[in-house]
């Protein structure tokens, strides 16, 4: 008992030390984006985490693998293309005008209804570019809904698993 007594204190501090790198665990959300009938090349789109300033946090989800348009997606490139930080969901090609794609978000549960927002953003080659085709708080309540996009999103369907 005594030499526990001893080494109780250092495991106190290892104990301490290691759990400020502890992440906090990641909710799996199943995400359908629909677009809208449009005509022209593929949406690149790209799911952001927002704080609750309105400040880019993390990069969810790319959709369009072609790294050298990403920068036609200002707002986010602007983030993004300083910090240069590896993205884990990046997808195959664009997706099409009436197309649909399906993709699964890793959201750190500790951001769920604390002020953070999730923002969809979409460019098309020769066409408009949306920063915030569509934006919502992150809220449990929202991951479960149906969401209306005012751009090239018809809407967003979030599924958690």
């Amino acid at each position: 008992m005594k030499n526990f007594l001893k080494t109780l204190p250092f495991l106190l501090l290892i104990f301490l030390f290691t759990s400020s790198f502890i992440t906090a665990d990641k909710k799996n959300v199943k995400c359908l984006i629909q677009l809208t009938n449009y005509s022209g090349e593929g949406a690149y789109v790209v799911v952001s985490l927002l704080d609750p300033k309105g400040n880019y946090e993390e990069t969810l989800y790319v959709q369009g693998k072609d790294s050298e348009w990403y920068s036609e997606i200002g707002q986010w490139w602007s983030f993004y293309g300083q910090k240069k930080s590896n993205i884990d969901g990046i997808s195959g090609a664009t997706v099409s005008g009436g197309g649909r794609t399906v993709s699964l978000l890793k959201i750190s549960e500790d951001k769920i209804d604390k002020g953070y927002s999730i923002r969809f953003e979409t460019s098309v080659e020769d066409q408009k570019y949306y920063t915030a085709d569509l934006e919502f708080e992150l809220t449990t309540a929202n991951l479960k809904s149906k969401k209306e996009g005012t751009g090239f999103i018809r809407y967003v369907r979030m599924l958690p698993q």
